[in-house]
């Protein structure tokens, strides 16, 4: 079950525009595909790899965001608009029995047209973990939610 690399963070805000700009004009991110989550987001890219996911954040997002990601947070301004970490791993049978046996409670996603299955967590301080695996290795697993589910 080993985490082999962190994979991206989200940065939820009420200006994404801004962000985007700010991330592409200053730091040379650029922005590329992202899949269709029922809910606004930016996938930004540092080459071919997408580093930083930005969306609505505050008091108003998406039910289905809520529904897919949930909400620790309704910060747009200093650290609370960091929302998650993301790391990519193998293993994903091996990491549902240890979480389950260290107790750590999770949720099951999977985004299907990105041949990922994630699951959630959170960390002791409250901070989201997420977990992404090829759906290569889902086998009988199912999630809980699918992002194509969610309403247009």
């Amino acid at each position: 079950m080993p985490l082999k690399h962190i994979e991206h963070y989200l940065i939820q805000t009420a200006d994404m525009e801004a962000t985007r700009d700010f991330y592409t004009r200053v730091l040379g991110f650029t922005v590329g595909p992202s899949p269709d989550f029922k809910f606004p987001v930016f996938w930004l890219y540092l080459g071919d790899r997408d580093v930083i996911h930005v969306t609505q954040g505050g008091a108003t997002v998406s039910e289905n965001r809520k529904k897919y990601l949930g909400q620790e947070s309704t910060a747009v301004a200093g650290s609370g608009v960091i929302d998650h970490i993301a790391f990519r791993c193998e293993g994903l049978a091996q990491m549902m029995e240890h979480l389950s046996a260290e107790g750590v409670p999770f949720t099951r996603r999977m985004v299907n047209d990105q041949g990922l299955f994630q699951l959630f967590l959170m960390d002791p301080n409250g901070c989201k973990v997420e977990l992404n695996f090829s759906n290569a290795e889902v086998g009988t697993v199912r999630p809980d939610l699918m992002a194509a589910d969610l309403p247009s």
